[in-house]
Parts: C-alpha cells; structure tokens; sequence
C-alpha cells in the first residue's frame, strides 16, 4: 500500500513537472531557457549519480527501474526549478540574485526532508543530510545562474571564413 502511495506520488510530480516545463517554454528568450533546463538537467544527473554510487543517496522506490538516480527529479523538477528561478532573477542585482535562490533552495529542501522522513522515496547514508542537499541545491542554482549569465555575454561575432 505504501509504496503505491510513493508510486503514485512519482507519477504526480511527473505530470505537473511536465506541465511545468511546458508553461515555462513559451516564455521567451526560449533558446536561454532550453539552455539551461539541459545544462541543469546534466549537473545534476553528474551529482546524483555520484551521491548514489559513493552510497550516500539511495532512492528504494523509482518509475523507471533502469535509473539508480532520481530521473524525475533530476531531468524534470530541478531543471524546471531552475529555469523558474533564473527567469525571476534574470534583471536581479546580486544581492537579489542570492537572496532569491533561497526562496527555492529552503522549500525544494523541506519537501526533500519530508519524502526523507516519511516516504521510501529517498534515503539519506553514510553521513549525507539535509544540511547538504541545502547546500548543493543552493550551489547549483547559483552556478546554472552563472552559466547563463556568462552564455549571455559570450561575443556572438561571427567566425571569419578561411
């Protein structure tokens, strides 16, 4: 019964991560957007996958078996997260810029405390602990802000022919 519950729970996220990601689409600059949903999405694959195989992370009930990681999170949720994210702070100063992954970084980090502690969605080991699933969220935020910060002042001349 339970793990229908956190079957179902999954299946859930999906859905409104899909919508989501569909919502956030259709506001421009899309290409910014879509650049930083597949740069998001490749972080964090990189750093769950790390966190699983040094056995520190383990997720016991997942959609898709072929995944030791957290594919909903990591290639959905987290990539829409932060495309959300630096669409509030693109005109943001860097106080705000900061101020502002917080307002994402504590609430993603309680709901990952909650399914922790009270589902078999994911589990925590070997010294792992929220305290550090704050900090990487807050870190990785603030790097996805920086790489499209830096994509966006990159020189667009063209290359001269040969």
């Amino acid at each position: 019964m339970k793990q229908r519950f956190e079957k179902n729970t999954l299946r859930l996220l999906l859905v409104l991560g899909l919508i989501m990601f569909v919502n956030l689409i259709r506001k421009p600059p899309t290409k910014d957007w879509m650049l930083i949903f597949l740069f998001k999405g490749y972080i964090s694959s990189i750093l769950d996958k790390l966190a699983v195989t040094k056995n520190k992370i383990m997720y016991p009930v997942n959609l898709f078996r072929w995944f030791d990681i957290s594919f909903i999170f990591d290639y959905l949720l987290f990539p829409v997260a932060c495309v959300y994210y630096n669409q509030i702070t693109k005109s943001s100063n860097l106080f705000w810029t900061i101020t502002k992954t917080f307002y994402f970084s504590i609430p993603m980090t309680l709901i990952e405390y909650f399914f922790e502690k009270r589902t078999s969605l994911i589990k925590f080991r070997n010294g792992w602990n929220i305290y550090l699933s704050f900090l990487t969220l807050t870190l990785t935020f603030l790097i996805s802000r920086t790489y499209i910060a830096l994509a966006r002042k990159a020189d667009n001349t063209r290359v001269p022919k040969n």
